[in-house]
């Protein structure tokens, strides 16, 4: 099977039936991969709706339950560039196995853990797995699909994450309802177990070249730099519980420190964890702001709409889990037709298109009054997600499908990073700035009018980032235009 999925993949000329022979253990190899999407990105949400019933479970405080989800997204953050760099030295295919194995183990720990900071301890491993899962998973489509199918792939997987994300909250209040707490851990071992056997069978053979050259270069200092500067970051973002106190300013202090020790160590090292040469690529380095950016509006629309749902249109909590769906509803329906528009009509096109649909988006949020009620909400949020999913396909697709193969991990995994720093980001800031455009000291008790000001004035800001996006997009496809159009060597 290896040296045939190798032929199709660098795209020599094959005969029909040894095409139509590899075709299913394509299709089985995506299949495993968009299960490796699912899976964390579902463990991204579930655990949220079991937050109360584990906090009476093991007699906790409400504090102490949220390190559940901390410190699952914690170490997705601080080690996704990590877990990608070292894909790219030891073989993404081996270490994705590993990496699915160490989930799925995890998952039973957790769904076993007698007490609540065991429980803790397996989510931070649970999020290790998680963050080799994301950085390869999209890394790997290089060498599994054709490269005229990879925007199709890279969508599919977009899809993926957006029902992960979707079925999130919903799945783990029927298994709590139903089964109890631990069933929302321990359902990830039959996937898990399924998503090994597949990877195994259909994934495609490392390179052993590219590991035994560089076995012994993978870069120790740097990797513990970046994840704790990148840990006191995330910390900065979220502690305080919104209140951005003197702790918040010195990690934030200390982040930017780390920042630019990294920096000054990753320029010396003979093989550092991020070459700083690859930034000078405008393509990479314009996808990877695009991301945070477009990211930090998306979690405006999840810490804002519940508040603007309940508080300012009344809604019930059931009919406020119904609104808040739709917005990751449509971008799982999007994902797999923006993937076939980006392989029809290019990812820098796309891209640019589907800023274009989230601006308007925001802009409408800022102006449509009240009166309008939920459709008045819905409408926008709507155009928003669905824009991002071609945003998100498009510019991942932009990046991947020029990477040079021995970088495909660490690029993958700086992708998924800035989703996530733009994710924390946009919790604290746009959070910010709703709690103060609201004019109230406690948002929960707030009047409708105050939310409703509050919401407008957030996403009035997100439609400046959007367009700070755009400009982005538009100054990094002009300077690669004048690039291409200069004669060699000069």
């Amino acid at each position: 099977m290896a040296p045939k999925m190798k032929t199709i993949i660098e795209g020599q000329n094959t005969s029909a039936p040894t095409r139509a022979k590899s075709s299913p253990s394509v299709r089985w190899a995506l299949a495993s991969l968009s299960l490796s999407m699912l899976m964390p990105s579902l463990d991204t949400s579930i655990a949220n709706a079991g937050l109360p019933t584990l906090a009476q479970a093991f007699n906790a405080s409400f504090q102490e339950t949220q390190w559940i989800v901390i410190a699952y997204l914690l170490a997705i953050t601080t080690l996704i560039v990590s877990v990608g760099r070292l894909g790219d030295i030891l073989g993404r295919r081996r270490l994705f196995l590993g990496g699915i194995a160490l989930f799925t183990a995890a998952s039973l720990l957790c769904g076993v853990a007698p007490t609540l900071w065991l429980l803790i301890t397996a989510r931070a491993v649970q999020g290790l797995g998680a963050a080799i899962m994301m950085a390869l998973t999209v890394a790997l489509v290089g060498e599994t699909v054709p490269k005229a199918k990879t925007g199709s792939a890279i969508g599919l997987l977009g899809t993926m994450s957006a029902i992960g994300t979707t079925l999130g909250p919903s799945v783990g209040g029927v298994l709590i309802a139903g089964l109890g707490w631990r069933t929302i851990f321990l359902v990830n071992v039959p996937v898990g177990i399924l998503n090994f056997l597949l990877a195994h069978r259909h994934l495609p053979d490392d390179h052993r070249e590219v590991k035994t050259e560089q076995r012994a270069s993978f870069d120790g200092a740097g990797t513990l730099l970046l994840a704790l500067t990148l840990a006191a970051y995330a910390l900065a973002m979220t502690a305080g519980r919104g209140h951005f106190g003197w702790l918040n300013i010195t990690l934030l202090l200390v982040a930017i420190f780390g920042a630019g020790l990294f920096v000054f160590i990753e320029a010396r090292v003979p093989s550092p964890l991020v070459g700083l040469a690859i930034f000078h690529d405008t393509r990479l380095s314009a996808s990877l702001a695009m991301s945070a950016l477009v990211s930090t509006v998306i979690m405006a629309t999840l810490v804002v709409g519940p508040f603007y749902l309940t508080r300012g249109l009344g809604l019930e909590t059931a009919l406020v889990g119904v609104a808040l769906s739709a917005g990751p509803l449509f971008a799982a329906m999007t994902g797999v037709p923006a993937g076939r528009l980006v392989d029809r009509f290019g990812s820098q096109r796309m891209t640019i298109i589907g800023l274009t649909g989230m601006a308007a988006g925001s802009a409408a949020l800022s102006m449509i009054p009240m009166q309008f009620g939920v459709a008045g909400y819905l409408s926008p949020i709507v155009i928003i997600t669905a824009s991002y999913a071609v945003f998100q396909t498009a510019n991942n697709t932009n990046v991947m499908v020029n990477v040079r193969p021995e970088q495909r991990g660490v690029i993958s995994g700086l992708l998924s990073l800035s989703r996530n720093l733009g994710l924390i980001t946009g919790a604290s800031v746009m959070g910010a700035i709703f709690a103060a455009a609201s004019s109230t000291s406690n948002i929960t008790t707030s009047s409708p009018q105050a939310v409703a000001a509050g919401m407008r004035v957030t996403f009035a800001a997100a439609s400046a980032l959007i367009v700070v996006a755009i400009v982005i997009a538009a100054g990094s496809r002009v300077l690669r235009k004048h690039r291409l159009a200069q004669p060699a060597g000069a």
